[in-house]
C-alpha cells in the first residue's frame, strides 16, 4: 500500500503510544522494516518524514583519489560507467560503483542520461562463431571533415580489418578497402562472406524481385571467393554492428592524431560484447576465434609443423 502524509503521521502517533511495529505494519500493509525506518527518522530529526524526499542513505561523494582513477580510466578506454566499473577494479584494484562513476562523469559532461538504455532489450545479439567467417562493410560521411570513411569490421571479433578516409564514395574505393583487408588477413584465413547495405557503391541497389543482381563490386568479391550478402530491405540490424561502430568513430576519432592511432586504440580496447570480464579486446578475440584450420596453417608457416 502506498503511504501518504496522513498515514505517516498516524504511524508516528501509534509509535509514540508504544504500539508494536508489527501490528502497525499489518494495519498499513507495509513491512515492519519500513515502519522502523520512518520511526527512526522521526526520532533523529524530530520532524514527520516527507514522501518523495531522500529517505535512504546519503550519496557518497567521489573522493579526489577516486576521481583521479576515473579520469585515467576514462582517458584510456572512453567507456561509460557500467564498463568502467569493471575496468577500474581489474586495472587499479579500486572498487567504485557504476552509479557513482556515472554521477561523476555526468558532472564533468562526459556522460548523459539515456532513457533507452534503461529498457530491457527484446532481441538477442547474433554473431558468427569464428573470425573471418563474415565481415561488415559500410560507408560513413564525417560531418566534421567532410571525408568519406569506408571500413570493414569482423562480425565475430568486432576487429576493424581495414579502413580509410576518402574524398569520394564509389565502387573503386570500396574494392580498395576489401583489397587492404585481404592483404592484411587473407593469408591467415580467407574471408568467407561480406555483408553490405544497398548502396550504389556496392551495386546492391540493382537487386530485382527475385533477389538477382550484378555489379563490378559483386564480381570482384566472387573472384576472391567471398560471398556478397546484401542486407535485408528496411532491416538495418543486418549491418548494425558496423553502423554502431561508426558512433565510436564520430565520438573519438579526433581525440587521436592519426587514423592508425585511433584504430590501434579501438582494436586493443576491451569490448563489452566480448569476454569483458577478462578485458578481451577485438584484437585478442580475433586470434582466439580463428578456425582451427587457420591456426594450424599459422603453426606450419611459423614452426614448420
Amino acid at each position: 500500500m502506498k503511504l501518504n502524509k496522513k498515514k505517516i503521521r498516524w504511524i508516528i502517533r501509534q509509535k509514540e503510544k508504544k504500539e508494536s511495529s508489527g501490528i502497525i505494519a499489518k494495519i498499513q500493509r507495509i513491512t515492519r522494516r519500513r515502519v522502523d525506518q520512518l520511526w527512526k527518522q522521526y526520532r533523529e530529526t524530530g520532524e514527520i518524514p516527507l514522501i518523495g524526499e531522500v529517505m535512504g542513505r546519503p550519496k557518497k561523494p567521489v573522493t579526489p583519489a577516486e576521481s583521479g582513477v576515473i579520469d585515467q580510466a576514462y582517458q584510456r578506454f572512453r567507456y561509460g560507467a557500467r564498463m568502467l566499473e569493471n575496468l577500474i577494479w581489474n586495472d587499479y584494484t579500486v572498487s567504485i560503483s557504476h552509479n557513482r562513476i556515472h554521477r561523476y562523469l555526468m558532472d564533468r559532461g562526459l556522460a548523459k542520461a539515456e532513457t533507452s538504455k534503461r529498457k530491457q532489450r527484446k532481441w538477442v545479439r547474433y554473431e558468427r562463431k569464428h573470425s573471418m567467417s563474415a565481415g561488415h562493410i559500410d560507408w560513413h560521411e564525417d560531418p566534421v571533415s567532410g571525408l568519406k570513411i569506408c571500413a570493414i569490421l569482423d562480425d565475430s571479433s568486432r576487429k576493424i580489418l581495414a579502413i580509410d578516409e576518402f574524398a569520394t564514395i564509389n565502387t573503386e574505393n570500396s574494392i580498395a578497402i576489401v583489397e587492404r583487408a585481404l592483404r592484411e588477413y587473407g593469408s591467415i584465413c580467407p574471408l568467407r562472406e561480406l555483408i553490405m547495405d544497398h548502396g550504389s557503391e556496392f551495386g546492391a541497389h540493382r537487386i530485382d524481385e527475385n533477389g538477382n543482381w550484378d555489379s563490378e563490386f559483386k564480381r570482384y568479391l566472387e573472384s576472391q571467393g567471398i560471398r556478397p550478402i546484401p542486407a535485408r530491405v528496411k532491416h538495418p540490424q543486418t549491418n548494425g554492428k558496423i553502423e554502431k561502430w561508426f558512433d565510436t568513430y564520430r565520438r573519438f576519432r579526433y581525440e587521436f592524431e592519426t587514423l592508425d592511432d585511433f584504430i590501434l586504440w579501438y582494436n586493443d580496447r576491451p569490448h563489452g560484447s566480448l569476454d569483458f570480464e577478462n578485458l578481451e579486446s577485438p584484437n585478442l578475440a580475433f586470434w582466439r576465434r580463428l578456425p582451427q584450420e587457420a591456426i594450424f596453417g599459422i603453426g606450419i608457416r611459423v614452426f614448420g609443423w
